[in-house]
This record gives C-alpha cells, sequence and structure tokens, in this order.
C-alpha cells in the first residue's frame, strides 16, 4: 500500500541533532507525531538517557526536543509499505534532508535502525556531506536488543552534546 509522511520533520532553527527514522508507523501517522505507537521505546530511552521526564503528551515531546536542540524526521516520504514493517518498503520517495541541514545548525545525524541507516547512506550522504551514526532501533518488532543494551547505545546522543 502506498503511504505518505503525513507530518513535517520537528525542528528548529536551533537544532543541532537530527534523528532519523525509515518511515512512521501506522499508530504515529494515525496521530500525527513521532514513536507513538505505545509499544515503542524511544520516548522511553530518552527519558533515560537523558535522565528527564517525559509525558505522554506531543507538547511535552517537542519541549524536551526542543530543549535538547533534537530535530525528528524520516528518510522517506513515500513509499509502498505493508503495516510498518521496514522489511515490506518498495518504491521509495525521499525527503530532501538537505534542505532540513540549510534551516539549521544540525552537525549530527542518527538513524534509528539498519533500514533508515541504508536508505540515507543510498540516498542523503552525498547530498549532506554528514557521515551518520546508526543506532538501534526502537520498533517493538526490534525484540533482540534488551533496554539496557538500548539505552547504552544511545548514550553517544547524550555524550556527544
Amino acid at each position: 500500500m502506498k503511504v505518505y509522511h503525513t507530518f513535517d520533520a520537528f525542528y528548529n532553527e536551533d537544532s543541532e541533532i537530527l534523528i532519523l527514522g525509515s518511515m512512521p508507523s501506522r499508530k504515529s501517522r494515525e496521530l500525527g507525531f513521532y514513536y507513538m505507537h505505545p509499544q515503542n521505546r524511544f520516548w522511553h530511552i530518552f527519558s533515560v538517557v537523558f535522565n528527564e521526564e517525559i509525558s505522554s503528551s506531543i507538547d511535552s515531546k517537542k519541549e524536551f526536543l526542543t530543549k535538547h536542540k533534537i530535530a525528528l524526521w524520516d528518510v522517506i516520504y513515500s513509499c509502498d509499505i505493508e503495516g510498518s514493517s521496514d522489511s515490506s518498503i518498495k518504491n521509495i520517495e525521499v525527503n530532501d534532508i538537505k534542505w532540513l541541514l540549510d534551516r539549521t545548525k544540525i552537525k549530527k545525524i542518527f538513524t534509528l535502525g539498519k533500514k533508515s541507516y541504508e536508505l540515507y547512506n543510498k540516498y542523503c550522504l552525498k547530498d549532506t556531506g554528514i557521515e551518520a551514526i546508526c543506532l538501534y532501533s526502537t520498533s517493538p518488532a526490534n525484540c533482540k536488543i534488551t533496554t539496557k543494551e538500548m539505552i547504552e547505545n544511545y548514550q553517544v546522543i547524550y555524550n556527544g552534546k
């Protein structure tokens, strides 16, 4: 099924870090913000790594991101996808990541999972010139990685600030 990224990148001109996923999950597209599936570990991981409470409200999430100069977006603008499965992605149209970099102070890019890393390197790196660091996917489908391992993996964001 052909799907489109239905909400904008989250950023402001002071953003210094960009975190890229592949394509928002069905639940995130439905709710209009990033990592909104209740079983996705993204917000929990960031809460632990930054030692800061992040409530379930989208406004709270936006305040957290703004405070820490973090931008969120996805590599993919549109694609054919079954449900939220990265492995089913085909017929990709990518977002213009360079456009976002030109409007911010972003100097570090992190990708969530192998698919977004692969797609960023294939379609975006030549335009951005910034090597991305691949982090573990926080998707509920990534159950091989423990939360403890994930927290350790994500420390690179906090330590790099």
